[in-house]
């Protein structure tokens, strides 16, 4: 293994890990499962947070509808 693949291979390793660590704490703060978020996150980029972040807004979205109709 040359120097470049040992450096791809680090710098990798580190936006897994850096998703991961975004992904279990902001899945621990809105209420989700942050374990599985956090593991999912470490498998592979940038899919599981596209995927959290879609989920994300389609939640919001209907709590938002959900609270609206409790005002009246």
């Amino acid at each position: 293994m040359d120097r470049m693949q040992m450096y791809v291979l680090i710098v990798c390793g580190l936006i897994l890990l850096a998703q991961s660590i975004y992904l279990f704490t902001d899945a621990k703060k809105n209420g989700f499962n942050h374990w599985l978020w956090g593991i999912l996150g470490l498998i592979q980029a940038p899919v599981p947070l596209i995927f959290y972040l879609i989920v994300k807004k389609i939640r919001k979205r209907e709590e938002d509808e959900l609270n609206d109709y409790r005002d009246y």
